[in-house]
């Protein structure tokens, strides 16, 4: 075992003269990148708009180390896909597929259909869904591997009925992690290039010669990634643009301490900007989960990470009861939240924003990152507030539908012919006018 200094977690307490300071400047995140990352980006995107296959060979050999002679190189075909498949352990295939089939089945539950009904005089309103031509999805390469994020991202599409699914993985010295591919393989995605970076959010949202342009982008990404995606917003829908991961966990103090530290971990071992805090009201279980985090940490792979991102972002907080914690919830708007309490549904209807719940003892946030059913592609710093988990919703659109009987006509134009009167858009009023009856033109 690797010895580590006793990490340093900010302890608050709501009774703190400064608390509501300090808790801001704690969840203060600046997701937006500086302004050399934005002219690389904007510079990227130009290129790639105008030159195309060409920008894309150029930058894919600069930045992953490659030796492309064309873009058609970057394409990876259906049968290295079955391939890395059927090579991968068994085991591991196993739990693709059982993660891949409760993914698909949570999502089912999430298709729209058409609907409409018809008024007493016979005009017909309604609303028509439709799914997306073409989606877009990016997933992290290199060193990570993130096959989860391939399920994820992919198969509420595939619910939603998109035509065609189009993934980006870059893959730096020609690498590529086979469990990714084989999840590309079970999520049913049609075609897979190795691209990454700000030129692949170039090339869906433009396309080029060998990339198709899609209608939406999803899929997390670095800083270039995310602000390629800010600036591409508009040409094609975004799902979002993700700032760090973020846990919050409230508990009552009777859930196993070594439980809690390891849940805060967990978010704190993607980088070193995660966010994890811990609720309680109760000062001797925090003083626990303390022990407990300086105990396990050094058994830790990702060790330094977890370290890092609990002394710069992470919180053990003592509130004065769960109303309050609820009152906090509503506030830090969360990504994960884990309701470590003996009655977790006396909290629910209390709780506005969260990205995800994850109710009583035995429910680990890490359940929901790759096998309970609901997305993982969850809204961060706050935007629970006003966004939603990433599900089948996302990938459909809604048309209007208004069918105007002869009678629908004769009252809905002489309401629309007032009111566009009062506009002083005369043209409108007329062509509402031409329908009624009585009028005529």
């Amino acid at each position: 075992m690797v010895a580590i200094a006793r990490p340093s977690i900010a302890r608050l307490s709501t009774a703190q003269p400064d608390f509501t300071a300090r808790l801001n400047a704690l969840l203060a995140w600046d997701g937006v990148s500086n302004a050399d990352v934005g002219a690389t980006v904007a510079a990227i995107l130009a290129d790639v708009r105008v030159r195309g296959d060409a920008a894309l060979v150029e930058y894919t050999n600069r930045f992953d180390r490659r030796q492309l002679g064309s873009a058609t190189e970057l394409e990876i075909g259906q049968a290295a896909l079955h391939q890395a498949l059927d090579s991968i352990d068994p085991v591991a295939r196993a739990a693709l597929e059982a993660a891949a089939q409760r993914v698909r089945q949570y999502h089912e539950h999430q298709k729209q259909s058409s609907w409409d009904y018809v008024e007493a005089d016979g005009t017909r309103l309604g609303q028509k869904i439709t799914p997306l031509d073409r989606v877009g999805v990016y997933v992290p390469g290199g060193k990570a591997s993130y096959p989860s994020s391939v399920l994820m991202n992919t198969l509420p599409a595939k619910v939603a009925g998109v035509a065609e699914i189009i993934m980006v993985v870059p893959a730096p010295g020609g690498e590529l992690n086979p469990l990714v591919l084989a999840a590309a393989a079970i999520a049913g995605v049609d075609r897979v290039f190795t691209l990454g970076g700000a030129q692949a959010v170039a090339a869906l949202a433009f396309g080029t010669q060998t990339i198709p342009a899609v209608d939406k982008i999803v899929g997390p990404g670095n800083i270039y990634v995310a602000t390629a995606k800010r600036a591409v917003f508009g040409q094609v829908g975004l799902d979002m643009v993700a700032g760090p991961s973020e846990i919050l966990v409230v508990c009552d103090g009777l859930t196993d301490p070594d439980w809690i530290a390891m849940d805060l971990f967990s978010q704190a071992e993607h980088d070193e900007d995660a966010q994890s805090i811990l609720l309680s009201p109760d000062a001797a279980f925090l003083d626990r989960v303390q022990a407990s985090i300086d105990r396990l940490l050094p058994e830790m792979e990702r060790r330094e990470i977890i370290a890092s991102s609990l002394a710069r972002r992470g919180a053990l907080v003592l509130v004065t009861d769960l109303d309050e914690a609820v009152r906090l919830i509503n506030r830090i708007a969360p990504e994960h939240l884990e309701l470590s309490v003996a009655d977790p549904d006396a909290l629910l209807p209390a709780i506005r924003h969260a990205g995800a719940i994850f109710m009583g003892r035995y429910t680990a946030e890490a359940i929901g990152d790759y096998c309970a059913g609901p997305n993982h592609v969850l809204p961060t710093s706050a935007t629970a507030r006003f966004s939603s988990p990433l599900g089948v919703y996302d990938f459909q659109k809604r048309s209007s539908i208004i069918h105007c009987s002869p009678a629908g006509a004769d009252t809905l134009g002489r309401i629309a012919a007032t009111l566009a009167e009062g506009e002083s858009l005369t043209a409108h009023a007329r062509s509402a006018r031409y329908r009624v009856n009585d009028e005529g033109r």
